[in-house]
């Protein structure tokens, strides 16, 4: 069963920074860790795709979020991050991470938990 975890959220001040770390226990030579993103999903919406990044380090933004977010993976720690710049009060929500995996040619998609960050005016 793979499993992801979520780190490194909290409360913050608006003009803040913090770093959401995710790691997947997909380890085995079995898996391939393929796209991963970040997504929030705020109390009453919808949840949003923030930012995903490839493999190979191809990298995609949500308009919302681009140029104060930048996401980044090692891909030997099977571990994705999103470091928050310039955080606004409307960034408050709930982070989740998620890993597209494939294992013997099936692609699978895997979520975290999700942790939650609070921006204050």
């Amino acid at each position: 069963q793979v499993q992801l975890v979520e780190s490194g959220g909290g409360l913050v001040q608006a003009g803040g920074s913090l770093r959401l770390s995710c790691t997947t226990s997909a380890t085995s030579i079995f898996y391939l860790v393929n796209d991963m993103s970040w997504y929030r999903q705020a109390p009453g919406k919808q949840r949003d795709m923030l930012a995903s990044i490839t493999r190979s380090g191809g990298t995609n933004y949500a308009e919302s979020v681009k140029g104060r977010f930048t996401i980044s993976r090692d891909n030997a720690k099977n571990t994705v991050y999103l470091q928050m710049n310039s955080l606004k009060p409307e960034d408050t929500a709930t982070y989740y991470c998620r890993a597209d995996i494939s294992r013997f040619g099936v692609v699978r998609d895997h979520w975290g938990q999700g942790t939650q960050v609070t921006v204050s005016s």
